[in-house]
């Protein structure tokens, strides 16, 4: 870019600047909220109290159900972001 056009767009820096910062704080819940190992933890969690008698088989059932289909959530998210990082 020239210097005129750099003159020129200089009062939407700061809008530039918080577009930016507002871009990465999004990418970092993406991140956060697509991280697969709560969930898994969360499963094993689960797993453990079945086992120690904390978590009835209905209420295990339950439970699991709901984590599997956010891990399913998850990989289909991570799976579009593969696709569209190879486009």
């Amino acid at each position: 870019m020239g210097l005129v056009t750099e003159i020129l767009i200089l009062p939407a820096a700061p809008f530039r600047g918080i577009g930016w910062v507002l871009g990465k704080v999004v990418q970092a819940a993406e991140q956060e909220y697509y991280d697969p190992g709560p969930v898994q933890e969360q499963l094993a969690e689960l797993e453990r109290a079945r086992e120690a008698g904390r978590v009835t088989d209905e209420e295990f059932n339950e439970q699991e159900e709901g984590l599997l289909r956010r891990l399913e959530e998850i990989r289909a998210y991570q799976l579009r972001s593969a696709g569209s990082i190879g486009t």
